[in-house]
């Protein structure tokens, strides 16, 4: 697949499931061993099942999810997109009770693509902002 077949591949993503909610085409376009990597060191999710679990549980948490593509850029089987989430925190998440919220965070995820499949996936975004904005961790500068 060319770089602009990758880019779209990952804009139809977005689309589908996080926009969507149509969590079942992940696995139209992801491998079985997709491996999701995370913020942290030992936020790796393996498999394809484990990925659609993670997006289940954001999506019951904010079901009107809108992720909007800022930014993307492609080179050999690489996918880079810089994206924009606003929702409302309307489902439980993290233990911390659905507070009615409109939330934005940002974020980037690097997605591989061999043979017109997602085989892995590296993400960074603003769970420090967003848990800022859900009120358990206070905005910086107004902590007592």
């Amino acid at each position: 697949m060319s770089t602009e077949d990758n880019k779209a591949l990952i804009r139809q993503l977005f689309e589908e499931v996080w926009n969507k909610g149509n969590t079942a085409f992940a696995q139209e376009v992801a491998s079985p061993d997709w491996v999701a990597h995370g913020n942290l060191p030992g936020q790796e999710m393996p498999g394809l099942a484990c990925v659609r679990r993670f997006i289940s549980i954001y999506r019951t948490a904010f079901p009107d999810m809108h992720l909007t593509i800022e930014d993307q850029v492609a080179e050999g089987d690489k996918v880079v997109t810089r994206w924009t989430a606003t929702a409302t925190r309307s489902g439980p998440l993290m233990g911390i009770p659905p507070t009615g919220k409109r939330v934005t965070v940002s974020g980037i995820g690097i997605h591989c693509i061999v043979c017109g499949k997602i085989v892995e996936q590296w993400g960074t975004d603003d769970t420090l902002g967003l848990m800022q904005q859900l009120g358990p961790i206070p905005p910086l500068g107004m902590q007592g």
